[in-house]
């Protein structure tokens, strides 16, 4: 058998003080070290946000009361402040009336392409959105029937490049130079990270932060990230760049689609590791274990259905209960054949 590297899991399993608990015990001790790292990351956040908002405000304030003394003949307050309501109000459109047309529309077919993109990998930039009641509507049939489309069609994509990108390189290596699969598995995990980290965050930064005039570095490895993770919070979104507007965009696309792909077939190897298995295992049952519990819940109720035709007293269960959950079980066995459980194991 191949020599691999022991589970993190099974470690905690024979060395843990927690080894003692049932696995409902510890999943309520990991929902509650998930609530605690929610409550440390707002905390982080709010220490580091707040003065930093308080900074903003307090120079928006000032630019607002500098700009009332220079104009308070012509300019009341109450106008200034429904032109920046509406203003606020328009969000990324605001960009195009203020240029007095000469700026990119936005609804024109290369962004609107954009947004389709965004909308059904989920990103949302935020930064366009439908004004018509008709666009609204349509908006939520689209991205009800889009999004199952986009994760059927990426489920699919990664079943054909997780073979090819994941599991022959690292059966290759464990045959050719005789390596311990569990080491060759991280080893091939580590380096699909870095590769994705370099070609799709550090290099298309380099390219964000040439094109854009006031983007710093950072910003763009923090845009390159939020993209590729779906999170699109909406501060730094693909427009007003140097070059055509009608050439990046197409190129954008590719770039976000291809990105999210490589991301997904990172986290997928990361998670195939044995390592990892075994973690999950140590919180909830395996998968194989589930099954087993569902075939012999499936057997007992079989069996007290088929007792039931000999007692009045008890309710009679239709044998079709058994086909029924056999088939799904089968569906959702089948559904991952061709993974194997973890890159680790023996």
């Amino acid at each position: 058998p191949t020599q691999t590297l022991q589970g993190v899991g099974e470690r905690l399993q024979e060395h843990s003080p927690l080894r003692g608990l049932r696995r409902p015990g510890r999943f309520g001790l990991l929902l509650a070290a998930y609530g605690l790292f929610l409550l440390l990351g707002a905390a982080v956040f709010a220490v580091l946000e707040a003065p930093a908002e308080r900074a903003l405000v307090t120079g928006l304030q000032a630019a607002r009361a500098s700009l009332l003394a220079e104009h308070r003949p012509c300019l009341a307050e109450e106008q200034l402040a429904g032109l920046l309501g509406r203003l606020l109000a328009a969000g990324g459109y605001a960009d195009f009336a203020l240029s007095n047309g000469s700026a990119d529309p936005a609804w024109e077919f290369t962004s609107a392409l954009f947004f389709v993109t965004s909308a059904l990998t989920t990103t949302g930039y935020g930064n366009m959105v439908p004004l018509s009641d008709w666009g609204k509507i349509i908006s939520i049939f689209y991205c009800f029937v889009g999004i199952p489309v986009t994760i059927f069609f990426i489920q699919g994509l990664l079943r054909y490049l997780l073979p090819i990108l994941t599991y022959r390189p690292v059966q290759y290596i464990h045959s050719r130079w005789g390596l311990p699969q569990g080491h060759v598995a991280i080893g091939h995990s580590i380096g699909l990270g870095l590769a994705t980290l370099i070609l799709f965050i550090l290099i298309p930064a380099v390219c964000f932060w040439v094109l854009k005039d006031n983007w710093t570095f950072l910003e763009s490895i923090y845009f390159c990230f939020i993209s590729l993770s779906t999170i699109g919070l909406g501060d730094f979104t693909p427009r007003n760049f140097k070059v055509t507007f009608i050439f990046l965009f197409p190129l954008f696309i590719g770039y976000l689609l291809t990105g999210l792909l490589a991301m997904l077939v990172t986290l997928e190897t990361i998670y195939q590791l044995q390592e990892i298995h075994a973690l999950v295992r140590f919180f909830a049952p395996s998968r194989r274990q589930r099954l087993e519990e569902d075939r012999v819940g499936i057997v007992t109720r079989d069996q007290l259905g088929m007792s039931s035709i000999d007692d009045p007293h008890l309710c009679v269960l239709s044998p079709a209960s058994f086909s029924l959950s056999e088939a799904f079980r089968n569906f959702f066995s089948c559904s991952r054949q061709d993974f194997p459980e973890g890159l680790c194991s023996r």
